[in-house]
């Protein structure tokens, strides 16, 4: 995997290209000047591009969208501190497959860059709840919605509680007890049953219903 990196933090820069290149990924730029870093996509052609949110003279979103419009088809990634909602939903909105956090566990970042090399995109499991609440009102119906959340057995109704709080499997595995695996094969079931294909989608429906507020409702 060849990764380009705009970022006016010049340590960051440094670490994470270090951290990458341990892990056997090709960090072929690591720029701050956004416009420096905008003309070498183009010349080398990464695999994947990371964008930092709040840079000087432009920000992450515009660096985006300026991708985008010279018809840059690569996945790009906003990797930032920003948790703003507003920052979420405009750079998805604007062509992000990503929209990831600093604070990520170095293994959760290196998982999320190669699903979304492979076409998924990813958001931080935090900002789950933040999403969720923002896409309100473009699920199922109402009555539809409550019918799929009744076929959910206890422990699914569990797990998608926790999907709604922005868990990721590995932490809902460790506080249920349970083995990363099992969690993948219920959220599986979760997202068939709900006929959904997100895990925010998911976490719409939970939100909107209201169900982690009042209790799981197959206790």
């Amino acid at each position: 995997m060849k990764v380009l990196l705009i970022d006016d933090h010049a340590l960051f820069r440094m670490g994470l290209s270090e951290l990458l290149e341990r892990r056997g990924i090709e960090v072929v730029a690591a720029v701050g000047d956004c416009l420096k870093g905008i003309a070498m996509v183009g010349e080398l052609a990464p695999d994947v591009v990371l964008l930092d949110m709040r840079m000087p003279v432009m920000t992450g979103i515009d660096v985006l969208r300026s991708l985008r419009d010279s018809g840059a088809a690569m996945p790009i990634s906003m990797l930032t501190t920003s948790r703003d909602e507003s920052d979420v939903i405009q750079s998805l909105q604007s062509g992000a497959n990503g929209y990831l956090l600093k604070d990520m566990e170095p293994d959760d970042l290196i998982t999320a860059l190669n699903n979304i090399v492979r076409g998924s995109t990813i958001v931080a499991p935090e900002l789950t709840m933040v999403l969720a609440k923002a896409v309100q009102g473009e699920s199922a119906p109402v009555d539809a919605q409550q019918k799929h959340l009744a076929d959910l057995t206890k422990r699914e109704g569990e797990i998608l509680c926790l999907l709604a709080e922005g868990q990721s499997n590995k932490v809902i595995a460790r506080n249920l007890g349970i083995s990363d695996g099992t969690v993948k094969l219920h959220v599986k079931a979760i997202l068939r049953k709900l006929e959904v294909h997100s895990r925010v989608e998911a976490a719409v429906i939970a939100v909107e219903q209201s169900m982690c507020e009042r209790g799981n409702p197959h206790e």
